[in-house]
Protein backbone atom coordinates (compact mmCIF):
# COMPACT_ATOMS: atom_id res chain seq x y z
CA UNK A 1 0.00 0.00 0.00
CA UNK A 2 1.04 3.20 -0.80
CA UNK A 3 1.37 6.14 1.68
CA UNK A 4 2.25 9.61 1.46
CA UNK A 5 4.35 10.99 4.37
CA UNK A 6 5.54 14.80 4.70
CA UNK A 7 6.98 16.48 7.63
CA UNK A 8 5.41 19.68 9.04
CA UNK A 9 7.26 22.81 7.98
CA UNK A 10 6.96 24.11 11.61
CA UNK A 11 8.27 21.38 12.76
CA UNK A 12 11.83 21.51 12.87
CA UNK A 13 13.14 23.28 16.28
CA UNK A 14 12.84 20.86 18.67
CA UNK A 15 15.21 17.77 18.41
CA UNK A 16 13.08 15.56 20.99
CA UNK A 17 11.03 14.75 17.61
CA UNK A 18 8.81 15.80 14.48
CA UNK A 19 5.30 16.18 13.37
CA UNK A 20 4.83 14.74 9.98
CA UNK A 21 1.40 14.22 8.19
CA UNK A 22 0.64 10.72 6.78
CA UNK A 23 -2.14 9.79 4.59
CA UNK A 24 -4.18 13.14 5.94
CA UNK A 25 -3.57 12.25 9.09
CA UNK A 26 -1.07 14.32 12.00
CA UNK A 27 1.20 12.15 13.68
CA UNK A 28 4.39 12.61 16.00
CA UNK A 29 7.49 10.92 15.81
CA UNK A 30 9.46 10.85 19.13
CA UNK A 31 13.49 10.06 18.93
CA UNK A 32 15.14 7.89 21.55
CA UNK A 33 16.50 11.26 22.82
CA UNK A 34 13.45 11.96 24.63
CA UNK A 35 12.81 8.21 25.87
CA UNK A 36 13.35 8.65 28.84
CA UNK A 37 10.74 11.87 29.43
CA UNK A 38 8.21 10.10 27.29
CA UNK A 39 8.26 6.81 28.85
CA UNK A 40 8.22 8.98 32.83
CA UNK A 41 5.31 11.20 31.42
CA UNK A 42 3.29 7.80 30.60
CA UNK A 43 4.68 5.81 33.51
CA UNK A 44 3.52 7.93 36.03
CA UNK A 45 0.17 8.55 34.58
CA UNK A 46 1.06 12.69 33.94
CA UNK A 47 -0.27 12.55 30.36
CA UNK A 48 -3.04 10.31 31.60
CA UNK A 49 -4.42 13.29 34.25
CA UNK A 50 -4.23 16.31 31.57
CA UNK A 51 -5.96 14.13 29.51
CA UNK A 52 -9.05 13.81 31.73
CA UNK A 53 -8.50 17.22 32.16
CA UNK A 54 -9.14 18.31 28.72
CA UNK A 55 -5.67 20.17 28.93
CA UNK A 56 -3.59 18.55 26.66
CA UNK A 57 -4.37 16.58 23.22
CA UNK A 58 -4.89 13.26 23.89
CA UNK A 59 -3.20 10.44 21.44
CA UNK A 60 -2.66 7.28 20.97
CA UNK A 61 0.59 5.08 20.68
CA UNK A 62 1.00 3.75 16.89
CA UNK A 63 4.83 2.35 17.02
CA UNK A 64 7.32 1.54 19.96
CA UNK A 65 10.81 0.64 18.96
CA UNK A 66 14.50 1.10 19.83
CA UNK A 67 14.37 3.68 16.99
CA UNK A 68 11.00 5.61 17.56
CA UNK A 69 7.62 5.94 18.75
CA UNK A 70 5.15 7.25 16.89
CA UNK A 71 1.90 8.28 18.62
CA UNK A 72 -1.30 10.12 16.59
CA UNK A 73 -2.98 12.93 17.88
CA UNK A 74 -6.83 13.38 18.48
CA UNK A 75 -7.01 15.47 15.16
CA UNK A 76 -8.02 19.37 14.89
CA UNK A 77 -9.68 20.34 11.51
CA UNK A 78 -8.36 23.81 11.46
CA UNK A 79 -5.46 25.50 13.30
CA UNK A 80 -5.59 29.20 14.01
CA UNK A 81 -2.61 30.78 14.84
CA UNK A 82 -1.84 33.56 18.13
CA UNK A 83 -2.14 36.83 16.04
CA UNK A 84 -5.59 35.41 14.71
CA UNK A 85 -7.11 35.56 18.16
CA UNK A 86 -9.21 37.57 20.20
CA UNK A 87 -8.00 39.04 23.30
CA UNK A 88 -9.54 36.60 25.57
CA UNK A 89 -8.40 34.05 23.11
CA UNK A 90 -5.03 34.79 23.84
CA UNK A 91 -5.60 35.08 28.01
CA UNK A 92 -7.28 31.76 27.80
CA UNK A 93 -4.23 30.86 26.34
CA UNK A 94 -1.51 32.45 28.69
CA UNK A 95 -3.60 31.16 31.47
CA UNK A 96 -3.29 27.55 30.12
CA UNK A 97 -0.03 27.52 29.60
CA UNK A 98 0.28 28.93 33.24
CA UNK A 99 -1.78 25.98 34.58
CA UNK A 100 -0.22 23.12 33.05
CA UNK A 101 3.49 24.62 34.28
CA UNK A 102 1.93 24.44 37.37
CA UNK A 103 0.86 21.12 37.10
CA UNK A 104 3.97 19.87 35.94
CA UNK A 105 6.19 21.31 38.17
CA UNK A 106 3.57 19.39 41.08
CA UNK A 107 4.60 16.65 39.84
CA UNK A 108 8.18 17.53 39.26
CA UNK A 109 8.21 18.13 35.88
CA UNK A 110 8.64 21.61 33.79
CA UNK A 111 7.81 23.14 30.20
CA UNK A 112 11.23 23.15 28.96
CA UNK A 113 8.95 25.73 26.13
CA UNK A 114 6.32 28.18 26.56
CA UNK A 115 5.64 28.90 22.81
CA UNK A 116 1.65 30.66 21.94
CA UNK A 117 2.09 28.31 19.04
CA UNK A 118 1.66 25.46 21.24
CA UNK A 119 -1.80 26.29 22.18
CA UNK A 120 -4.40 25.80 19.54
CA UNK A 121 -8.34 25.99 19.62
CA UNK A 122 -10.51 23.09 19.82
CA UNK A 123 -13.93 22.00 20.67
CA UNK A 124 -14.53 25.71 22.36
CA UNK A 125 -11.34 25.86 24.00
CA UNK A 126 -7.72 26.04 24.60
CA UNK A 127 -5.94 22.73 24.52
CA UNK A 128 -2.07 22.45 24.37
CA UNK A 129 -0.82 20.31 21.72
CA UNK A 130 3.02 20.01 22.17
CA UNK A 131 3.21 16.58 23.33
CA UNK A 132 7.39 16.95 23.96
CA UNK A 133 7.58 20.52 25.19
CA UNK A 134 7.44 18.72 29.32
CA UNK A 135 11.11 17.84 30.80
CA UNK A 136 12.16 16.77 34.08
CA UNK A 137 12.21 19.43 37.09
CA UNK A 138 15.63 19.87 38.25
CA UNK A 139 16.11 21.31 41.62
CA UNK A 140 16.12 25.16 42.48
CA UNK A 141 16.64 25.41 38.43
CA UNK A 142 14.49 28.46 37.40
CA UNK A 143 11.97 28.13 34.72
CA UNK A 144 13.94 27.90 31.47
CA UNK A 145 10.88 28.82 29.71
CA UNK A 146 9.46 31.88 31.66
CA UNK A 147 11.30 34.45 29.10
CA UNK A 148 9.72 32.82 26.41
CA UNK A 149 6.38 33.44 28.25
CA UNK A 150 6.86 36.78 28.75
CA UNK A 151 7.26 37.48 25.21
CA UNK A 152 4.93 35.23 23.94
CA UNK A 153 2.15 35.70 26.67
CA UNK A 154 2.58 38.84 28.85
CA UNK A 155 4.19 40.75 26.19
CA UNK A 156 1.14 41.06 23.84
CA UNK A 157 -1.80 41.44 26.11
CA UNK A 158 -0.25 44.41 27.82
CA UNK A 159 0.30 45.98 24.60
CA UNK A 160 -3.36 45.16 23.82
CA UNK A 161 -4.15 46.34 27.02
CA UNK A 162 -2.42 50.16 26.78
CA UNK A 163 -2.41 50.29 23.19
CA UNK A 164 -5.47 48.10 21.87
CA UNK A 165 -5.72 44.55 20.22
CA UNK A 166 -4.34 45.35 17.16
CA UNK A 167 -1.07 44.33 19.10
CA UNK A 168 -1.93 41.33 19.25
CA UNK A 169 -1.17 41.17 15.33
CA UNK A 170 2.39 41.52 16.22
CA UNK A 171 3.04 38.20 17.06
CA UNK A 172 2.96 37.59 13.16
CA UNK A 173 5.94 39.70 12.85
CA UNK A 174 7.68 38.57 16.08
CA UNK A 175 7.20 34.32 15.90
CA UNK A 176 9.51 33.87 18.46
CA UNK A 177 8.48 36.43 20.75
CA UNK A 178 8.03 40.06 20.94
CA UNK A 179 11.31 41.22 22.30
CA UNK A 180 11.70 42.17 26.05
CA UNK A 181 13.09 45.77 25.36
CA UNK A 182 10.71 46.61 22.82
CA UNK A 183 7.99 45.67 25.53
CA UNK A 184 9.39 47.92 28.32
CA UNK A 185 10.12 50.59 25.63
CA UNK A 186 6.81 50.60 24.30
CA UNK A 187 4.90 50.57 27.54
CA UNK A 188 3.51 53.55 29.64
CA UNK A 189 6.37 55.03 32.01
CA UNK A 190 3.95 54.67 35.34
CA UNK A 191 4.45 50.85 34.52
CA UNK A 192 7.34 51.43 35.82
CA UNK A 193 6.00 51.86 39.38
CA UNK A 194 3.93 48.53 39.28
CA UNK A 195 6.43 46.32 40.99
CA UNK A 196 4.90 43.37 39.11
CA UNK A 197 5.21 45.15 35.89
CA UNK A 198 8.51 46.17 36.95
CA UNK A 199 10.33 42.89 37.64
CA UNK A 200 8.55 40.78 35.30
CA UNK A 201 8.95 43.21 32.53
CA UNK A 202 11.47 46.92 32.91
CA UNK A 203 14.08 45.03 35.18
CA UNK A 204 13.89 41.64 32.82
CA UNK A 205 15.00 43.79 29.62
CA UNK A 206 17.65 45.33 31.24
CA UNK A 207 19.16 41.65 31.64
CA UNK A 208 17.79 40.81 28.21
CA UNK A 209 20.76 39.68 27.04
CA UNK A 210 22.03 37.59 29.72
CA UNK A 211 18.66 35.53 29.79
CA UNK A 212 19.34 35.06 26.16
CA UNK A 213 22.38 32.72 26.76
CA UNK A 214 22.24 29.10 25.78
CA UNK A 215 21.32 27.05 29.36
CA UNK A 216 24.04 24.90 29.32
CA UNK A 217 26.16 28.13 30.08
CA UNK A 218 23.82 29.92 32.31
CA UNK A 219 25.09 31.31 36.08
CA UNK A 220 25.20 28.23 38.18
CA UNK A 221 24.67 30.69 40.93
CA UNK A 222 21.30 31.11 39.66
CA UNK A 223 19.06 28.97 41.85
CA UNK A 224 15.02 29.01 42.11
CA UNK A 225 13.31 26.85 44.61
CA UNK A 226 9.91 25.28 43.31
CA UNK A 227 7.73 27.23 46.16
CA UNK A 228 9.77 30.39 44.60
CA UNK A 229 8.77 29.03 40.81
CA UNK A 230 4.83 28.28 41.93
CA UNK A 231 4.66 32.20 43.46
CA UNK A 232 6.08 33.33 40.50
CA UNK A 233 3.02 31.77 38.53
CA UNK A 234 0.49 32.28 40.63
CA UNK A 235 1.34 35.85 40.56
CA UNK A 236 1.43 35.76 36.61
CA UNK A 237 -1.64 34.15 36.76
CA UNK A 238 -3.69 36.42 38.60
CA UNK A 239 -2.12 39.26 36.73
CA UNK A 240 -3.24 38.56 33.48
CA UNK A 241 -6.80 36.77 34.95
CA UNK A 242 -7.63 40.57 35.62
CA UNK A 243 -6.35 42.45 32.25
CA UNK A 244 -8.77 43.37 30.16
CA UNK A 245 -9.26 46.19 26.84
CA UNK A 246 -9.69 49.80 27.26
CA UNK A 247 -11.52 49.54 23.93
CA UNK A 248 -14.65 49.95 21.63
CA UNK A 249 -14.82 49.22 18.14
CA UNK A 250 -17.39 50.26 15.45
CA UNK A 251 -18.46 46.89 13.99
CA UNK A 252 -18.84 45.46 17.52
CA UNK A 253 -22.39 46.35 17.94
CA UNK A 254 -23.13 45.88 14.45
CA UNK A 255 -26.71 43.99 15.06
CA UNK A 256 -27.69 46.47 17.42
CA UNK A 257 -27.59 49.36 14.48
CA UNK A 258 -28.39 46.80 11.55
CA UNK A 259 -29.97 48.98 8.71
CA UNK A 260 -32.75 46.43 7.76
CA UNK A 261 -36.13 45.23 9.72
CA UNK A 262 -36.33 42.37 11.58
CA UNK A 263 -38.72 40.48 9.40
CA UNK A 264 -35.88 41.32 6.30
CA UNK A 265 -33.42 39.52 9.03
CA UNK A 266 -35.37 36.49 9.77
CA UNK A 267 -36.34 35.76 5.94
CA UNK A 268 -32.43 36.30 5.51
CA UNK A 269 -31.63 33.55 8.46
CA UNK A 270 -34.57 31.33 7.10
CA UNK A 271 -32.86 31.11 3.35
CA UNK A 272 -29.28 30.61 4.47
CA UNK A 273 -30.95 28.04 6.61
CA UNK A 274 -32.91 26.14 3.65
CA UNK A 275 -29.62 26.50 1.21
CA UNK A 276 -27.55 24.69 4.21
CA UNK A 277 -30.13 22.74 4.89
CA UNK A 278 -30.72 21.76 1.04
CA UNK A 279 -27.05 21.37 0.69
CA UNK A 280 -26.47 18.79 3.65
CA UNK A 281 -23.60 21.17 4.44
CA UNK A 282 -20.93 19.70 7.61
CA UNK A 283 -18.38 22.45 7.57
CA UNK A 284 -18.48 26.22 6.19
CA UNK A 285 -16.55 29.41 6.77
CA UNK A 286 -18.41 32.82 7.56
CA UNK A 287 -16.24 35.23 6.30
CA UNK A 288 -16.86 38.57 7.98
CA UNK A 289 -19.06 37.33 10.49
CA UNK A 290 -19.26 39.47 13.32
CA UNK A 291 -20.61 37.80 16.42
CA UNK A 292 -21.72 34.89 15.07
CA UNK A 293 -25.46 35.60 15.60
CA UNK A 294 -26.44 33.94 11.81
CA UNK A 295 -24.56 30.85 12.64
CA UNK A 296 -26.21 30.85 15.90
CA UNK A 297 -28.83 30.77 14.00
CA UNK A 298 -28.77 27.86 11.44
CA UNK A 299 -30.62 24.55 12.78
CA UNK A 300 -28.70 22.16 10.53
CA UNK A 301 -26.30 20.05 12.14
CA UNK A 302 -22.78 21.67 11.57
CA UNK A 303 -20.07 19.49 11.85
CA UNK A 304 -17.34 22.74 11.93
CA UNK A 305 -18.20 26.06 11.69
CA UNK A 306 -15.19 28.68 11.28
CA UNK A 307 -16.32 32.64 12.05
CA UNK A 308 -13.96 35.14 11.32
CA UNK A 309 -13.87 38.88 11.58
CA UNK A 310 -11.90 41.99 11.77
CA UNK A 311 -13.49 42.84 14.55
CA UNK A 312 -11.16 41.94 17.71
CA UNK A 313 -14.35 42.87 19.80
CA UNK A 314 -17.29 41.30 17.78
CA UNK A 315 -14.83 37.82 17.94
CA UNK A 316 -14.40 38.35 21.58
CA UNK A 317 -17.99 38.33 21.73
CA UNK A 318 -18.80 35.16 19.87
CA UNK A 319 -15.74 33.48 21.69
CA UNK A 320 -17.87 33.97 25.36
CA UNK A 321 -21.14 32.93 23.42
CA UNK A 322 -19.17 29.89 22.18
CA UNK A 323 -18.17 29.02 25.84
CA UNK A 324 -21.11 29.47 27.36
CA UNK A 325 -23.77 28.10 25.59
CA UNK A 326 -20.63 25.33 24.88
CA UNK A 327 -20.91 25.29 20.72
CA UNK A 328 -17.87 22.80 20.40
CA UNK A 329 -18.52 22.98 17.27
CA UNK A 330 -17.78 26.64 16.30
CA UNK A 331 -13.72 28.15 16.10
CA UNK A 332 -14.19 32.14 16.08
CA UNK A 333 -11.03 34.38 14.78
CA UNK A 334 -9.74 37.69 13.53
CA UNK A 335 -9.09 37.70 10.11
CA UNK A 336 -8.90 41.07 7.52
CA UNK A 337 -9.75 39.77 4.99
CA UNK A 338 -8.17 42.37 2.93
CA UNK A 339 -5.30 41.28 4.36
CA UNK A 340 -5.29 37.69 5.12
CA UNK A 341 -2.35 35.73 7.50
CA UNK A 342 0.40 35.48 5.39
CA UNK A 343 3.00 32.68 5.27
CA UNK A 344 5.87 33.45 7.56
CA UNK A 345 9.08 31.92 9.43
CA UNK A 346 11.53 30.16 8.00
CA UNK A 347 11.42 30.24 4.65
CA UNK A 348 8.06 31.45 4.74
CA UNK A 349 6.41 28.07 5.26
CA UNK A 350 6.63 27.63 9.11
CA UNK A 351 3.12 29.11 9.74
CA UNK A 352 0.94 28.47 6.65
CA UNK A 353 -1.00 31.16 5.08
CA UNK A 354 -4.88 31.77 5.74
CA UNK A 355 -5.14 30.75 2.25
CA UNK A 356 -3.52 27.66 2.35
CA UNK A 357 -4.90 26.28 5.98
CA UNK A 358 -8.54 26.74 4.74
CA UNK A 359 -7.90 25.22 0.85
CA UNK A 360 -6.80 22.12 3.00
CA UNK A 361 -9.66 22.32 5.35
CA UNK A 362 -11.73 22.82 2.08
CA UNK A 363 -15.22 23.87 3.71
CA UNK A 364 -18.76 22.90 1.96
CA UNK A 365 -20.07 26.32 2.03
CA UNK A 366 -18.60 29.85 2.46
CA UNK A 367 -21.00 32.67 3.74
CA UNK A 368 -20.00 36.10 2.59
CA UNK A 369 -22.89 38.21 4.46
CA UNK A 370 -22.61 42.12 3.93
CA UNK A 371 -18.86 41.85 3.38
CA UNK A 372 -18.99 42.32 -0.34
CA UNK A 373 -19.46 46.09 -0.32
CA UNK A 374 -16.66 46.71 2.31
CA UNK A 375 -13.96 44.61 -0.22
CA UNK A 376 -15.30 46.22 -3.16
CA UNK A 377 -15.72 49.97 -1.49
CA UNK A 378 -13.49 50.17 1.14
CA UNK A 379 -10.76 47.74 -0.23
CA UNK A 380 -11.08 48.62 -4.18
CA UNK A 381 -11.52 45.20 -4.94
CA UNK A 382 -13.14 44.03 -7.55
CA UNK A 383 -15.56 41.98 -8.23
CA UNK A 384 -14.13 39.46 -10.20
CA UNK A 385 -10.93 39.75 -7.75
CA UNK A 386 -13.38 38.74 -4.93
CA UNK A 387 -14.82 36.25 -6.89
CA UNK A 388 -11.61 34.50 -7.59
CA UNK A 389 -10.46 34.35 -3.88
CA UNK A 390 -13.92 32.72 -2.54
CA UNK A 391 -13.90 29.93 -5.48
CA UNK A 392 -10.40 29.16 -4.41
CA UNK A 393 -11.82 27.31 -0.93
CA UNK A 394 -15.34 26.49 -0.89
CA UNK A 395 -17.71 24.20 -3.82
CA UNK A 396 -20.66 26.48 -2.89
CA UNK A 397 -21.08 30.26 -1.80
CA UNK A 398 -23.86 32.15 -0.27
CA UNK A 399 -23.83 35.87 -0.60
CA UNK A 400 -25.17 39.01 0.13
CA UNK A 401 -25.13 41.53 -2.05
CA UNK A 402 -26.29 45.42 -0.83
CA UNK A 403 -27.33 47.23 -3.80
CA UNK A 404 -26.56 50.86 -4.59
CA UNK A 405 -28.94 52.73 -2.90
CA UNK A 406 -28.74 50.34 0.27
CA UNK A 407 -27.77 53.09 3.13
CA UNK A 408 -24.75 51.28 3.73
CA UNK A 409 -23.28 51.78 0.26
CA UNK A 410 -24.26 54.87 -0.22
CA UNK A 411 -22.36 56.19 3.19
CA UNK A 412 -18.94 54.21 1.83
CA UNK A 413 -19.58 56.14 -1.37
CA UNK A 414 -19.90 59.05 -0.12
CA UNK A 415 -16.19 58.93 1.90
CA UNK A 416 -14.64 58.58 -1.97
CA UNK A 417 -15.08 62.37 -2.05
CA UNK A 418 -14.34 63.74 -6.13
CA UNK A 419 -13.44 59.99 -6.45
CA UNK A 420 -17.13 58.30 -6.31
CA UNK A 421 -17.62 58.04 -9.84
CA UNK A 422 -14.92 54.96 -10.09
CA UNK A 423 -17.36 53.22 -8.36
CA UNK A 424 -19.84 53.23 -11.05
CA UNK A 425 -18.98 49.44 -11.47
CA UNK A 426 -20.86 48.63 -8.44
CA UNK A 427 -24.00 47.68 -9.12
CA UNK A 428 -25.92 44.49 -9.46
CA UNK A 429 -25.38 43.39 -13.38
CA UNK A 430 -21.35 43.69 -12.89
CA UNK A 431 -21.21 41.50 -9.49
CA UNK A 432 -23.59 39.14 -11.35
CA UNK A 433 -21.40 38.94 -15.14
CA UNK A 434 -18.09 38.65 -12.87
CA UNK A 435 -19.20 35.82 -10.14
CA UNK A 436 -20.54 33.98 -13.13
CA UNK A 437 -17.27 33.78 -14.68
CA UNK A 438 -16.33 31.47 -11.52
CA UNK A 439 -19.33 30.28 -10.19
CA UNK A 440 -22.89 28.58 -11.47
CA UNK A 441 -25.58 30.77 -10.06
CA UNK A 442 -27.91 27.70 -8.50
CA UNK A 443 -30.72 30.32 -6.95
CA UNK A 444 -31.25 34.46 -6.52
CA UNK A 445 -33.50 35.92 -3.68
CA UNK A 446 -34.21 39.07 -2.69
CA UNK A 447 -34.43 39.71 0.96
CA UNK A 448 -37.93 41.60 1.21
CA UNK A 449 -38.21 45.07 2.44
CA UNK A 450 -34.66 45.54 1.94
CA UNK A 451 -32.16 46.57 -0.70
CA UNK A 452 -29.89 43.08 -0.28
CA UNK A 453 -30.41 39.95 -2.60
CA UNK A 454 -29.17 36.76 -1.60
CA UNK A 455 -27.00 33.98 -3.98
CA UNK A 456 -26.07 30.63 -3.94
CA UNK A 457 -23.37 29.57 -6.02
CA UNK A 458 -21.41 26.87 -7.25
CA UNK A 459 -18.02 26.72 -8.66
CA UNK A 460 -17.75 25.97 -11.91
CA UNK A 461 -15.70 22.96 -12.74
CA UNK A 462 -12.16 23.93 -14.56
Amino acid sequence: MNTTVNQLSSSFRDPSGYVFIENGLVRRVIKPIYFKQYNSLVDSGFFKKLFQNKLLIEHEELLNNPSQIIIQPEQIPFITYPYEWCFNQFKEAALLTLKIQKFALEHNFSLKDASAFNIAYHKGKAIFIDTLSFDFYVENEPWRAYKQFISHFLAPLLLAHYHGSQSLRLMSNFIDGIPIKTLSSLLPFITKLNPFLYSNVHLLAKFEDKYNEDYSQKDKRIRLSKKSQLNIIKSLYAFIKKLSLKESSEWGDYYAKINYSDSAFNLKSDIINVWVNKLGVKTLIDIGGNDGTLIRRIRHKIEQALVCDIDNKAVDFNYTEIKKNKEINTLPFVLDVLSPSAAIGFNNKERESFLDRIQKFAPDVTLALAVIHHMSLSGNITFSMSAKFFASFSKYLIIEFPKRNDSWVERLLNTKGTFKDHFNFYNIEEFENAYTNYFKLIEKTLIENSERVMYLFQVKEC
